[in-house]
This record gives C-alpha cells, structure tokens and sequence, in this order.
C-alpha cells in the first residue's frame, strides 16, 4: 500500500489529533478516512437511506402549479 507524507501547521496537527482520539482511531486511520471520503466518486454508505429517506416530517406535497407563462418568442 502507498504511503503518503504531508506537512500541516502544528495547530492543524494538534486538531487532527484530536479528532482521531476522538473516534478512537490511530492519525492514520482517521486521515485515511478522510481522504477515502473526499477522492470516491461513489455514494457515502447508508446515503440514500439517511439523507433521501432521512425526512421525518409530515409528508410532502407539491400543490399545483398552474398553467405556464406564456413567453414571447425571439
């Protein structure tokens, strides 16, 4: 597997750091994470079921819309 380096400001390391312990993840998992998520052009897992499906209000409804402008022509 790949390794990759990169330098941040010691405040954003700080905040990394953080983050990770937060998740209870090693810097490197945690990165590793971010990174997946940003690069894949696939759907984040549960997407559709979270976010589509998410709503949890009364159920929506489009009232009509009338009839259409009527626009001159160029």
């Amino acid at each position: 597997m790949p390794q990759l380096h990169l330098y941040v400001p010691e405040t954003t390391a700080a905040e990394i750091t953080r983050r990770a312990e937060m998740a209870e993840l090693s810097v490197s998992q945690f990165l590793a994470g971010l990174v997946r998520r940003e690069v894949s052009s696939d759907w984040p897992d549960d997407f559709f079921k979270d976010v589509v499906g998410g709503w949890k209000g009364e159920r929506l409804s489009r009232p009509p819309q009338g009839a259409s402008e009527i626009r001159d022509e160029f």
